[in-house]
């Protein structure tokens, strides 16, 4: 018959002390250690006995081979004999029982019925107020089968069979301890062999920081700061382009390495390629610095003058800088603007993008070159600058306040007074657009033409609208969003290509309403940023509902 089950809540009697506890090949007894006391101590439940252990009871039900070692295909359905060996096994009566299930059953075995049978082990042993002595024969026989099984098991299941062989008193230089930690051991990954890395020297050493993933995706001011300190004999070409790569991918406004790229680029005028020169002037017009370094220019338009034919997208990505800064030669326009440069560039495979950079500078060279006397890109061959938001504003429209400023202009305004994402005339995509009356009321926008004349009325082809009048009753007010990301890295200064469409627009008669991310951040909630643009709005004088007309 079996045995009655104690009631829960009950605790078994305690064994007898004094005596120690052996491991295979030595005389065992199981009065317990000082360690298998507390095991003892407990009631004889695997869950009971497993949250003791810090470890999770045996349920192969519910545990996948990932857990414990081997697993037949197939799941619960095809698993009957292994769980019916493993209920054998939490059920035997004595050590003995225990190692004939395991002895004759050697098809059924898998690795995880081992941590079961030394858990019932356990429980044997504390489940009887005076438990017999258990043969040593028994011991070695189960230390063997454990031995020789255990390369199959994997390292979750070796490390429940080393804890619960300590705990049962098993010594640390017994065979069967000695053969669990080695198989742990083999599992362990091995370490990778120290590299052999190469002396790298001055100009090698900044070229492989730069050059580092790691490095790239998080910018390290401090160490960036530090490369400017570098002897001029280790600034080569190819780390100064790294540099200026990097302060322009990552906004980073440092004076003091934008000033060495500067010198840099007027020492070596002459070994440099105007591919070359492209990549070191980029951080300039992106960060939006012009540099103190009195050559700067001068050396620039040297360049232009002498690679402007070799290299046509090389030559109008220098110009594009420089536009950003508000410092274009008038010669190199006269060359980008020729016919022969502009037929030259129709049949090659970057004609799309050039035509859109000469556009860009043929805006510029409308509205801020008075002076400019030059040919000009025919209007026929002029394309939309930027037909559609920009990438990075797409790429973090999640995070942007353009939804919720909408929302708030809707409820504010309503929908027929606002037009959203607006491209207009030359092609600058503007994120919110009003007409508003001389009187200052807002007007539905389906009632007014939106777009001013391009070029400016009161500018004649070539001179700059710098005081421009458009004849026009209807005022055109551009909230333009200032996100974080449209500022370099200290956040004061926009960006040369925000600052450019903001100073393009203001020149093209459209009046701004900046709306910086600071403010827009302190709004909580939809009700305050709702109060914050009636604020922006009415300090323009404009007027909307019932009042507004």
């Amino acid at each position: 018959m079996r045995k009655p089950r104690r009631e829960p809540g009950s605790r078994a009697p305690r064994p007898t002390e004094g005596a120690t506890c052996a491991g295979p090949g030595e005389s065992w007894s199981p009065t317990p250690n000082s360690m298998l006391r507390v095991l003892l101590s407990a009631q004889a439940s695997a869950a009971r006995l497993s949250g003791l252990l810090l470890l999770p009871p045996v349920q192969p039900c519910c545990l996948g081979p990932g857990k414990w070692g081997d697993w037949p295909p197939g799941g619960g359905l095809h698993a009957g004999p292994v769980q019916g060996l493993q209920r054998l096994l939490e059920q035997a009566r004595s050590p003995g029982e225990l190692l004939r299930w395991l002895g004759q059953n050697p098809t059924k075995v898998r690795a995880h019925h081992y941590p079961v049978a030394l858990r019932r082990l356990g429980q044997l042993l504390g489940s009887q107020p005076r438990p017999p002595p258990v043969e040593q024969a028994t011991l070695q026989d189960l230390s063997q089968l454990i031995i020789r099984n255990c390369p199959s098991f994997d390292i979750h299941t070796i490390h429940v069979c080393l804890h619960l062989a300590v705990l049962l008193g098993f010594p640390s230089d017994g065979p069967l301890m000695c053969a669990l930690e080695q198989e742990r051991r083999f599992r362990l990954p091995p370490k990778p062999p120290p590299s052999l890395q190469p002396v790298l020297r001055g100009g090698q050493r900044l070229e492989a920081a730069l050059s580092c993933p790691r490095f790239l995706r998080h910018p390290r001011q401090h160490l960036i700061r530090s490369l400017a300190e570098a002897r001029p004999e280790e600034l080569t070409p190819h780390v100064m382009v790294l540099l200026a790569q990097h302060l322009a991918r990552h906004r980073l406004r440092e004076p003091q390495l934008l000033e060495a790229i500067a010198h840099f680029l007027v020492v070596q005028e002459m070994q440099l390629s105007s591919k070359v020169v492209q990549k070191l002037v980029l951080p300039f017009g992106r960060l939006n610095y012009l540099p103190l370094e009195q050559q700067f220019m001068p050396c620039l338009e040297r360049i232009l003058a002498r690679e402007a034919g070799v290299a046509p997208l090389a030559t109008v990505n220098i110009l594009m800088s420089l536009c950003q800064l508000r410092c274009l030669p008038f010669r190199a326009l006269h060359f980008v603007f020729s016919p022969g440069f502009i037929n030259h560039i129709s049949g090659t495979p970057h004609a799309l993008i050039v035509r859109r950079y000469l556009s860009l500078l043929d805006a510029a060279v409308e509205l801020e070159l008075p002076g400019y006397r030059g040919p000009r890109l025919p209007r026929r061959q002029q394309v939309p600058i930027f037909p559609q938001p920009l990438i990075t504003d797409r790429a973090r429209c999640k995070y942007s306040h353009k939804d919720i400023v909408a929302e708030g202009l809707r409820q504010l305004l309503g929908e027929e007074k606002y037009r959203q994402d607006l491209t207009v005339p030359p092609g600058y995509c503007t994120d919110f657009l009003l007409c508003v009356s001389s009187s200052g009321a807002v007007l539905p926008v389906r009632t007014q033409d939106p777009f001013l004349p391009y070029p400016p009325r009161s500018c004649p082809q070539g001179q700059a609208a710098s005081q421009p009048t458009t004849h026009d009753p209807a005022q055109r007010v551009v909230l333009m969003l200032r996100e974080r990301w449209h500022f370099c890295r200290d956040g004061r200064v926009l960006l040369g290509s925000r600052a450019l469409r903001e100073r393009h627009l203001g020149l093209m008669g459209y009046q701004l309403l900046p709306l910086p991310f600071e403010e827009l951040e302190s709004q909580r909630g939809l009700p305050q940023l709702k109060s914050y643009l009636r604020q922006k709005l009415q300090a323009l004088g404009l007027r909307w509902g019932p009042e507004g007309g």
